[in-house]
């Protein structure tokens, strides 16, 4: 066991959509739906899709090479790849697909499902080796491909599920900047967002049988799911804010899953937080579940807003059902 310092910095992110999307105006050919309902109820204006000959490894991988750019390190200089995603391309798991296509030849890699909560569970994993002096330089990914799981002709899911990948990495450092975090699960309300299997009986010999099948698409109770993320989100980020010794005015961003505009104004408010202080780019991808949060805080770092120092508040929520907050300083 390496003595590391027990401390965390995130010192680099990347993120991956695909070049493929459709428009409110695209949906409104497939389902009864129109620009202005979309908007209105949710605040997404499009959506990248990946196409069949796209994987969820591919993706992954390439939201995790800028992230490594941007960092200054090599993938063979990685320990730990922590993969969260719902939608791997093997039902086996996807993260050592990703750790070939990087060269990451050192890295142990897994898949950690937290739905849209995976961001955050995951780099409350990472911290743990960091911590215990396990590993040096881990590599966090988000990405999820839902438009595989999605029915098409639902109007009230079809309009906020994108595709996409993001990345951060997290490395050892004497100075932790990872300064406090909370994260919960609550199995009696699973029924109001998932994506349940869906399996045929099958006999193998009398008194033996199994059930054989796939998956429904998923389903989602959306006044549910609404209800649950206004009321735990901002209890969440204040337990991981008194964790850090800190106050929501202490923060420069808020940064929450990106599933509903609304939700993200609602949380803001009831934490007394400017909104010109939310990191919003769901506009532009609506929800990509896991990659939501590390593609939304890319590109906030590229653009400028987010600079070294700031400290950022950031949470997850979604099936399982799961949420969570991390406070992080960046760099």
């Amino acid at each position: 066991m390496r003595n590391t310092g027990a401390g965390i910095a995130i010192t680099g992110s990347g993120s991956a959509k695909p070049d493929s999307f459709l428009t409110n105006e695209d949906l409104s050919a497939l389902v009864d739906t129109s620009d202005e309902w979309i908007k209105t109820r949710t605040g997404i204006s499009q959506r990248h899709l990946a196409n069949p000959q796209m994987g969820l490894s591919q993706l992954a991988a390439a939201a995790a090479l800028e992230a490594l750019t941007m960092a200054g390190l090599t993938p063979e200089s990685v320990d730990l790849i922590i993969l969260a995603t719902s939608t791997p391309d093997d039902l086996f798991g996807s993260a050592c697909q990703v750790q070939t296509l990087l060269g990451a030849s050192r890295a142990v890699a897994f898949d950690l499902t937290a739905a849209c909560s995976g961001c955050v569970f995951a780099l409350v994993t990472a911290a743990q080796y960091i911590r215990t002096g396990v590993y040096e330089k881990v590599l966090v990914i988000g990405a999820d491909v839902l438009s595989r799981w999605v029915d098409w002709s639902d109007r009230n899911t079809c309009v906020l599920f994108g595709d996409g990948a993001g990345a951060v990495v997290c490395q050892a450092q004497a100075v932790d900047n990872l300064l406090g975090f909370e994260i919960c699960s609550d199995g009696t309300q699973n029924s109001s967002l998932n994506l349940a299997y869906q399996g045929q009986p099958k006999t193998l010999k009398e008194n033996v049988a199994i059930t054989q099948g796939i998956y429904q698409p998923l389903t989602m109770n959306g006044k549910e799911v609404y209800r649950f993320a206004v009321a735990k989100v901002p209890s969440v980020i204040e337990k991981a804010l008194h964790r850090a010794n800190l106050n929501a005015s202490d923060l420069d961003w808020l940064l929450l899953h990106q599933a509903n505009q609304r939700i993200m104004d609602a949380v803001a408010e009831r934490l007394g937080i400017d909104s010109q202080k939310v990191i919003s780019n769901l506009v532009k991808y609506g929800n990509t579940s896991a990659a939501s949060i590390p593609i939304a805080l890319d590109e906030a770092v590229r653009s400028g807003q987010v600079q070294t120092g700031h400290i950022i508040a950031t949470s997850g929520f979604g099936a399982g059902l799961t949420w969570g907050a991390v406070i992080f300083k960046w760099g």
